[in-house]
């Protein structure tokens, strides 16, 4: 008689070439209705599953893992944050976890830019005007927004994505590139953009732009709250592509609204998927739907990213993207 197979429970819906990858590998439970789930839902998952393939929405705290039913070995994060993760009590549990850098730096570095250029250019405020039949055709006056090519980009976090988004504004758009960053930035990724560390203080008071590309951990919550964005020139825009956590939202609201603060492009928020009112309603945000890996290729990768991890866990071997 054949050996049983791993049981894999997929907590959303995965491109269908990942999906049919998995299921020949696995015994799959699958969510069909792709809707997200809730901490009981996970904690029974948990129960009836060797493994979960987990997702960046799914909220994983020491409960799920607690207790001598938990059946689950492994979680493979379909992503990189893992901050909806309680590591440790998985650890304690004997649950490896794993996640999926490196496929993702491209696609995400690229949204980062747009929504630089989307702000700057008020491409928000034109596209609603134009879907609204209120445009009234071309004058001198209309939507000036901010000049791009030429500017300060202040970068605040210098890892893969980060280092990303400076190789793109620096050789695209002839940006000055300056950097705060807790860690010794790689030598050559400096120099290859010619970029300037400074203090956060620096960063934020000398940029036109700033980018934010660190985890969510405790020491980054609300990193960028109401005293930072006070630091900022009223003419700068904030881009967030990294965590919701990072920002305080009711205080970058408020510095959008009283002008303190020219505008914001988010892809992230503190409470997915709500995103507050006093953002949603001011028309100097673009704000998107945590579309910073949301691409065929992106979402591929990070699925089969997720297989490797799996399929190395369930014969023995380290998996290559374990977190420690």
């Amino acid at each position: 008689m054949p050996a049983s197979r791993p049981v894999v429970a997929l907590t959303r819906r995965l491109p269908p070439e990942v999906e049919r990858a998995l299921a020949a590998e696995f015994d799959l439970i699958e969510n069909r209705e792709d809707r997200q789930l809730g901490v009981a839902e996970l904690r029974d998952l948990a129960t009836r599953a060797d493994g979960l393939l987990a997702t960046v929405t799914d909220p994983l705290p020491a409960e799920v893992f607690a207790g001598e039913s938990v059946r689950c070995r492994i979680v493979a994060n379909f992503g990189v944050g893992y901050n909806h993760i309680d590591v440790p009590a998985a650890r304690a549990r004997g649950v490896v976890v794993t996640n999926t850098p490196g496929v993702l730096t491209d696609d995400t570095a690229d949204l980062a830019v747009a929504l630089l250029l989307a702000v700057a250019r008020r491409m928000g405020e034109g596209e609603r005007e134009v879907r609204e039949s209120r445009w009234n055709g071309w004058r001198p006056t209309h939507l000036l927004g901010t000049r791009v090519s030429g500017k300060t980009l202040g970068i605040i976090g210098f890892g893969r994505i980060g280092r990303a988004v400076a190789q793109r504004a620096h050789h695209g758009f002839g940006m000055r590139i300056v950097i705060h960053t807790p860690h010794e930035p790689p030598a050559d990724a400096v120099a290859a953009v010619e970029a300037e560390s400074g203090s956060l203080q620096e960063v934020l008071g000398g940029s036109d732009f700033v980018s934010l590309h660190v985890p969510a951990t405790p020491a980054t919550r609300h990193l960028i709250d109401r005293r930072r964005l006070a630091m900022m020139r009223p003419t700068a825009f904030l881009i967030n592509t990294s965590r919701g956590d990072v920002v305080d939202e009711a205080s970058l609201a408020a510095a959008l609204e009283s002008g303190a603060l020219a505008g914001a492009g988010l892809d992230v928020y503190q409470r997915e998927p709500a995103v507050p009112e006093a953002l949603r309603r001011l028309p100097n945000v673009m704000l998107l739907p945590h579309l910073g890996s949301a691409t065929r290729e992106s979402r591929d990768a990070m699925g089969f990213k997720a297989l490797e991890n799996l399929i190395a866990f369930f014969a023995g071997r380290t998996p290559p993207d374990l977190i420690p």
